[in-house]
């Protein structure tokens, strides 16, 4: 067949190729009574125990920029960073702050954890929705309902929405973005003359995505999926002339509305700092025990390439990246419809980039993790819908069947999402587990320093005071400090070996916390874990996740030895 008779076979027009008779999606309503189900489940998980752990260091920067927007209205701090998700943070804690005045004889208390965390996990919430729509228009509705209750209980994909950071804004307007550009496609085919305001949406979805990170690259993904079907003569989606410009200008009106502090003169030189990557404030990253350059131009000299690839293989739940690897080759075949290329430049426009850049962090990989459980989606209902049909001559046998391999699935990764509660980046499956300890492969982003409020507490109890502190994040334990209510501590940078030499002594502390070991410190941080005896432990989740040292009968000398390196670590 020639390429110019080849017919265009998203699930959207040509729906006839695509099979939507699993037992549990076959019925449009009952799907969507599945799906809801899920969606509020995943929900409770989302929120339960929100403001559990410590705020991150990059969470704190977002609190103080909220009180910088709650002073002056807007500010240019943070300004690397767009505004969008900051100004919902920033209507979230002025709405958690009324809620705790008002229900103040009341048990209940939202605390500044979870109010600024709360946005983020509303919109993964609703990530499911628009993975169902994106990817039942693609593929049919049997693959688009499991990719969506796949997302609502994935212990990972969870994760990523319980912490205050851009990337699952990104996530959401992405699949916001796609679904109306594709449902545009399918209009057009169809031959509705009013398709384009399905464009214009898709125009203000990327302006949402662009105003929660400055992410132009993956505009790509859209455009290439478009170019695709134009060298089909055949097609009537064509978004020739005018139609682009007016495309755009939508696009430029909604990012202006949505990202205000664009026009700030502050912001510019917050976004120049950054992208010289002179706001970069430690000097490694800290990788299944090795320490990388973790910028992103240091290429394959930073965070191996394999970074990734290590981190789906140990924290995807076992059933789920059995799926995955059975999907990828159903994925090119072409029973699976065109709707496929979208999913080849998705693949693309991430993984090639993000696996040569020298910096890597696991938050990052929470823009495809939709993409691998829809992958895992297509490997279950063709493996399972070929298997049903061939051991099950009876329909309603083969449906029980079908709904009962699903519940076996969905169990496992609720089952891990439950036990890991609420530490959820801590989740590592049995393949990690077997070869390295829990926490040990990504330590910096598992822990995140989640037991920073437990490390001031335990400090505050024992400590004298205008005692010192020796850690890696000093305006984090301070933050805590005075919210605990002790103003007369110092806090002061562990890799400042300059403080070290000259600050240290007897009552003072230091705290060697899981995942803030850099190039700049190991060498004392071994030093002290051999030769500092009985640290007081915090742990999370049953895992290590602190060190608090107390120096008392110490040879102040030789630390200060230490700090100017002329003592060799043991």
């Amino acid at each position: 067949m020639s390429l110019q008779q080849l017919p265009i076979t998203t699930a959207g027009t040509k729906p006839e190729q695509f099979s939507d008779d699993l037992f549990f999606a076959k019925n449009k309503k009952i799907a969507g009574l599945i799906l809801a189900v899920f969606m509020a489940m995943g929900f409770g998980l989302r929120v339960n125990q929100l403001g559990a752990e410590s705020l991150g260091e990059d969470e704190l920067n977002k609190l103080e920029t909220v009180g910088e927007y709650r002073q002056n209205v807007l500010s240019g701090k943070n300004g690397e960073h767009p505004f969008l998700m900051k100004g919902l943070q920033t209507v979230s804690v002025s709405a958690a702050e009324k809620i705790n005045s008002i229900a103040a004889s009341a048990s209940l208390n939202i605390s500044e954890e979870a109010a600024l965390r709360f946005p983020v996990a509303l919109f993964g919430t609703f990530t499911a929705l628009l993975i169902f729509l994106l990817v039942s228009e693609l593929f049919g509705r049997s693959i688009g309902l499991v990719s969506a209750i796949f997302w609502t209980i994935e212990p990972i994909a969870i994760a990523s929405d319980r912490i205050a950071k851009e990337d699952s804004l990104v996530v959401f307007f992405f699949l916001f973005t796609m679904y109306f550009w594709v449902r545009g496609q399918t209009e057009a085919e169809h031959g509705n003359k009013n398709w384009t305001r399905y464009a214009w949406t898709a125009a203000a979805g990327f302006a949402g995505l662009m105003a929660s990170k400055y992410y132009p690259h993956l505009l790509a993904i859209l455009g290439g999926y478009y170019i695709v079907f134009q060298y089909i003569p055949a097609t009537k989606w064509r978004m020739e002339g005018v139609r682009w410009l007016k495309f755009f200008a939508v696009m430029g009106f909604a990012f202006l509305i949505l990202n205000p502090t664009i026009l700030l003169p502050d912001t510019w030189r917050e976004m120049l700092k950054f992208s010289s990557e002179n706001r970069i404030g430690h000097d490694s990253y800290e990788f299944m025990g090795g320490l990388y350059p973790n910028k992103m131009t240091a290429w394959f000299a930073g965070v191996p390439w394999t970074f990734y690839y290590v981190f789906l293989a140990v924290k995807t739940s076992l059933p789920v990246l059995v799926l995955f690897l059975m999907g990828l080759p159903v994925l090119f075949r072409k029973k699976l419809g065109d709707g496929r290329f979208l999913l080849y430049l998705w693949a693309f426009m991430w993984f090639v980039p993000f696996s040569v850049l020298g910096g890597k962090f696991t938050r990052y990989f929470t823009f495809v993790e939709p993409l691998v459980l829809i992958i895992a989606a297509i490997g279950f209902c063709f493996v399972v819908k070929f298997l049903t049909e061939k051991l099950f001559g009876n329909s309603q046998v083969r449906g029980y069947a079908q709904a009962v391999l699903l519940i076996v699935v969905l169990a496992t990764q609720l089952t891990n999402s439950l036990a890991v509660t609420p530490h959820f980046r801590l989740f590592t499956n049995l393949i990690g587990s077997s070869l390295a300890p829990v926490g040990s492969y990504f330590p910096h982003d598992e822990f995140y320093d989640a037991a920073t409020r437990k490390i001031v507490e335990k400090i505050i109890a024992t400590a004298h005071p205008g005692a010192v502190t020796y850690c890696e994040t000093p305006g984090l334990f301070a933050h805590y400090a005075e919210r605990l209510g002790s103003r007369d501590l110092r806090f002061t940078s562990l890799s400042d070996r300059s403080n070290l030499g000259k600050l240290v002594g007897t009552g003072d502390f230091i705290v060697l916390v899981e995942g803030r070991r850099y190039v700049s410190n190991s060498e004392y941080v071994e030093y002290f874990k051999s030769s500092l005896t009985a640290p007081e432990e915090v742990r999370i989740n049953g895992i290590l996740a602190a060190r608090i040292y107390k120096l008392e009968n110490v040879d102040e000398n030789a630390i200060r030895r230490i700090a100017t390196g002329s003592v060799p670590p043991a």
